[in-house]
């Protein structure tokens, strides 16, 4: 084939284009309602969300009280989730379950709302207020459609959330630690236990915990050191007891004899001293 055809074939789509174009710019601009719904129905099913939207977004509340109505509002809220406008679709979503609760399409919109919910949730270092109202949107969910065919994704997707929840509220316990502030290590790595003893990251803040108490006794004055080296042994038993098999094992062990040490050095002062 010669560069001429090309050219031609190059041509004849951006004329395509340009008419194309010209053909949703006259919709935009038209005042026919119905002819608007259903280019944007076809806008949608072509995957032209941005299209779709555009349209809908003119038409969908001039359609109130009609039958295509809610059609037309589940279909607006979709085609702005579809683009990624989250926020839009949220509103919209819940917009839809509220004004029409006994619909077909009432499910997956309120399904949908919480898709829009977690796509705003993020990464675990920022503030979680947006995936706790996520979880809620989810939880609300399953207490009124348990049987849904959602329903294992949404389980899923709940456990993620809160898994990540659980990685923030380690992370900060951790930080303490890392900052060799021991008693504020300990004392949140210790909430961090009480509030998540499920987490899988329950078994290293445990450890923590044990080595955070340890230094915090060491560098405690003396009248307080053996009350702390004592709790320090409490959570050494606590974690054997509870992770028998872990992989701190060895380090935890170490911790215990120094606690073990530390006593033993302390309490023969003590005597030495009365």
């Amino acid at each position: 084939m010669n560069r001429g055809f090309f050219h031609s074939i190059a041509l004849f789509c951006l004329l395509l284009l340009a008419t194309g174009c010209s053909n949703f710019q006259k919709l935009l601009k038209s005042n026919d309602v119905s002819k608007k719904y259903q280019a944007a129905l076809e806008y949608y099913e072509q995957e032209e969300y941005y299209r779709a939207s555009q349209l809908l977004d003119q038409v969908t509340d001039l359609m109130a009280g009609t039958e295509e109505a809610e059609k037309a509002q589940f279909y607006r809220a979709k085609s702005h989730y579809m683009q990624g406008n989250y926020i839009l679709s949220d509103a919209y979503f819940r917009s839809f379950f509220t004004t029409y609760p006994r619909s077909p399409l009432a499910e997956e919109a309120m399904f949908m709302q919480a898709q829009s919910l977690y796509q705003q949730s993020p990464s675990y270092e920022e503030d979680q207020t947006p995936t706790v109202t996520a979880i809620e949107a989810y939880e609300e969910f399953l207490v009124r459609y348990p049987n849904s065919e959602f329903a294992p994704q949404v389980n899923k997707t709940i456990e993620e959330l809160y898994l990540k929840l659980d990685k923030k509220d380690f992370n900060q316990a951790r930080l303490y630690y890392q900052l060799r502030y021991w008693r504020s290590a300990a004392v949140a790595l210790n909430n961090f236990l009480q509030e998540h003893a499920s987490s899988p990251y329950a078994e290293e803040a445990s450890f923590l915990r044990l080595d955070a108490q340890y230094r915090f006794a060491l560098e405690s004055v003396p009248d307080k050191q053996e009350e702390r080296f004592d709790q320090a042994v409490d959570y050494f038993q606590a974690f054997v007891d509870m992770y028998p098999d872990s992989k701190y094992k060895r380090e935890a062990e170490r911790v215990y004899e120094a606690v073990q040490s530390s006593l033993a050095s302390l309490r023969k002062s003590n005597q030495q001293n009365s």
